[in-house]
């Protein structure tokens, strides 16, 4: 029986790169995962697929609202979706490619098939040509992720209601998408899909978009998106999804009791994720779930069962794929008996619309909620001379500060630029930094990078350029 000193369930990001640091550090490593390629939900069906296809369809909409005022005139301007689709097929291609390399190149063994705790210390592979294989470990790694969630009265086919995956690769652009869910995954395909051409209905239940940014920054998106040509119903209530001929009918109660009704081509469900158990550990084992499914954890990422560990999508936090990966360094660390740790008081949120909305720490909402005494600095983008000249004026930069000691407790920003700029803000509250240190903080001119420091200033009342 093959024996190691670490097998990592789950090969996203959370556990490749648990695997890299293991073996970085000496240990013996192998890592198992049951889709035919690496990288998970991340490289394959999410973060990267998105990002391509929100790139390729910006420039698209560039050529055909934007590009005349730059003095770029565009004549006969076509869509060749098919194009589109092979580009960003491309790219993750190249990505997952370049996983199964690192894999090789720091001696983590690959095993393909679906990984089952049988015991601790003791992970069984099931192929998908039928044969298994058992492997022994000192310490086992759950990282098997999330998947996304569906309304329980109407469950995603795959064709008319799809999730996040399938609407990465619509072979046409629908004449007309509903969007179930305001939140990161349905703004961006939405906006996607709105962008090259689709009537696009966003439905949110709560009272606006983008919940657990600032109502200024939500309010601020909304209107950005809406320019684009998405519709926003938010304070309502999705109640009826029915298929018939290849098409839905979506029916939904607004918060006055008003009934709402939308003919669609596709309908898109992005209400969330859910932790994926997968049966990678039988319920015999008794591994203790949280209420919302998720494994429970310690400080260390050990779970209830002797040897076994979880990061990422499948523990309670944010189900971002940079915070998993910080959980798998962690991880790997602690089991080397170094002292691996996560801030998870400054994990970055992005939304990567255009603009993007990016936040760290708390909100100037939550610390009114909270009672905290703060100090809130804002500058806009339409004041920045390199975000004029660039054509990337939208939003603004927001700083907040604890009143009586000046140390950032959080920022948010709205720009083309956001998800860049809000790396700079995490970097100074990581080591305790004050607005003032940033204020004080060189910023090469003419960058919007300048906003953040204008931003700074604004916290004491000094800012230069508004």
């Amino acid at each position: 029986m093959p024996s190691f000193d670490v097998i990592i369930i789950g090969a996203g990001v959370a556990g490749y790169v648990a695997a890299i640091r293991a073996a970085q550090l000496g240990l013996k490593t192998a890592i198992v995962e049951i889709s035919k390629t690496l990288g998970g939900t991340c490289l394959n069906t999410g973060c990267i697929p998105s990002k391509a296809l929100l790139n390729s369809s910006h420039h698209f909409m560039f050529a055909k609202h934007g590009s005349a005022e730059h003095g770029v005139v565009v004549g006969d301007l076509k869509l060749d979706l098919a194009a589109m689709l092979k580009r960003k097929d491309k790219t993750v291609a190249q990505l997952t490619g370049g996983v199964a390399f690192l894999m090789k190149k720091n001696k983590v063994t690959t095993y393909f098939g679906h990984g089952v705790i049988e015991k601790p210390g003791f992970v069984n592979v099931k192929k998908a040509d039928g044969a298994s294989e058992s492997l022994e470990a000192k310490h086992i790694i759950i990282a098997t992720g999330s998947v996304p969630m569906a309304l329980p009265f109407a469950p995603a086919d795959g064709r008319v209601i799809v999730t996040s995956t399938e609407a990465l690769s619509f072979e046409q652009v629908p004449g007309s998408l509903v969007v179930i869910g305001a939140g990161a995954i349905g703004l961006e395909l939405g906006s996607v899909w709105a962008r090259l051409g689709a009537k696009v209905d966003v439905i949110e239940f709560l009272p606006r978009i983008a919940v657990g940014f600032d109502a200024d920054v939500s309010t601020a998106l909304q209107k950005s998106l809406a320019a684009e040509g998405m519709k926003f119903h938010v304070d309502t209530k999705v109640t009826e999804v029915k298929v018939d001929g290849g098409r839905a009918t979506v029916r939904a109660t607004g918060k006055d009791g008003s009934e709402l009704k939308f003919e669609a081509d596709k309908v898109l469900m992005a209400v969330g994720r859910k932790p994926n158990l997968g049966g990678v550990a039988p319920e015999s084992l008794g591994l203790t779930l949280d209420d919302k499914g998720c494994i429970k954890v310690d400080a260390h990422y050990r779970t209830n069962l002797p040897g076994v560990y979880a990061i990422g999508d499948i523990i309670a936090g944010p189900m971002l794929a940079h915070k998993a990966e910080e959980e798998g360094v962690a991880c790997a660390e602690i089991i080397a008996g170094k002292a691996g740790h996560v801030n998870y008081d400054v994990v970055p949120n992005v939304i990567y619309t255009y603009p993007e909305a990016a936040s760290a720490g708390i909100g100037e909402d939550q610390a009114k909620a909270e009672g905290r005494a703060v100090k809130v600095g804002k500058f806009p983008f339409k004041a920045s001379g390199r975000a004029l000249a660039s054509d990337s004026s939208e939003g603004f930069v927001k700083i907040i500060a604890e009143a009586k000691t000046d140390r950032v407790l959080g920022a948010q920003i709205l720009s083309p630029a956001a998800s860049e700029l809000i790396a700079e803000v995490v970097t100074l509250m990581e080591f305790h930094g004050s607005a003032e240190d940033l204020a004080r903080t060189f910023h090469a001119h003419p960058t919007l990078s300048e906003a953040t420091k204008e931003a700074a200033l604004a916290v004491g009342g000094r800012a230069i350029h508004a």
